[in-house]
């Protein structure tokens, strides 16, 4: 029965995230029962296509995603696919009716990957639009359960969180992205002179995407409102700490939270989401 096939698709995704990211887990965990294996999905998609074009040395990078692609537009159309990853997430294209152009944006992004640059101010708003924002959206999209009033409401807070997850990424990622990949996300910015001055200019920006996110995060529905806050908190804790180390080293470590202080952050965040503090 392809039901079970179905069961066995959705926990390959729950494993790609459980294995890659053990605060988006956290987060996956304190929603709904019935929106967990959704976001599970959207995730592993999301995964793969970013491990392409960031992990895969030695291998054809381009003709990968461009298959992936492929056989992702496939499992859609056709309603399944023989990569348990592209079968979970087509079942949560189709039933939550997520916009097919919010896929062609994040792959777009993908494949801006492919190539070592220093991007523009338009190239990082529209990698940052594509690589964050549309995913987002495309959790909002289970987040809301069809209620297209409130999607539209909460559409432009969604995207703000995104863009503020991706910059603190940026961030905490800039030695590996520029020492191992080529890459500077940043415009206008000199990564071999990474100022004080320019980090400062950075974190005001993360600081206002923070900012109205919350108020989205605040309006949610019940069902997702708390596992979303939890990773909000995850990523702002992470921020707090980026701020406090000089620019100079941002450049020579990569800045974690450690499982203890991320399950301290759980609890933390789910009293104050029970007590309606929020």
């Amino acid at each position: 029965m392809k039901s079970l096939f179905d069961e066995v698709s959705a926990k390959c995704s729950k494993l790609t995230t459980t294995s890659y990211s053990t605060s988006f887990s956290l987060g996956i965990y304190f929603l709904n029962h019935r929106l967990r294996n959704p976001i599970y999905a959207i995730y592993g998609f999301v995964r793969f296509a970013d491990e392409i074009v960031d992990s895969f040395e030695g291998y054809d990078k381009k003709y990968l995603l461009e298959k992936f692609k492929t056989d992702t537009y496939e499992a859609i159309y056709k309603g399944i696919s023989l990569n348990p990853i592209l079968n979970s997430f087509q079942q949560v294209v189709n039933q939550y009716k997520i916009n097919h152009d919010l896929i062609d944006t994040f792959l777009y992004s993908m494949e801006m990957d492919l190539e070592k640059t220093n991007y523009s101010k338009d190239k990082y708003e529209q990698y940052i639009l594509g690589s964050a924002e549309v995913v987002g959206l495309m959790c909002l999209h289970v987040f809301t359960e069809g209620n297209k009033i409130m999607y539209e409401e909460l559409k432009p807070y969604s995207m703000k969180l995104g863009a503020a997850f991706q910059k603190i990424n940026f961030l905490r990622d800039l030695k590996a992205d520029y020492q191992d990949l080529g890459r500077s996300y940043f415009p206008n910015i000199d990564i071999t002179k990474f100022t004080t001055h320019a980090k400062k200019e950075i974190e005001n920006e993360i600081q206002i995407d923070f900012n109205e996110a919350l108020i989205g995060i605040k309006k949610l529905p019940a069902s997702s409102r708390g596992g979303v806050y939890l990773a909000y908190v995850y990523y702002y804790s992470l921020f707090k700490k980026i701020k406090t180390v000089p620019a100079h080293k941002v450049l020579t470590e990569r800045i974690r939270i450690s499982n203890g202080k991320k399950i301290g952050l759980m609890l933390n965040s789910m009293v104050q989401y029970k007590m309606n503090l929020l």
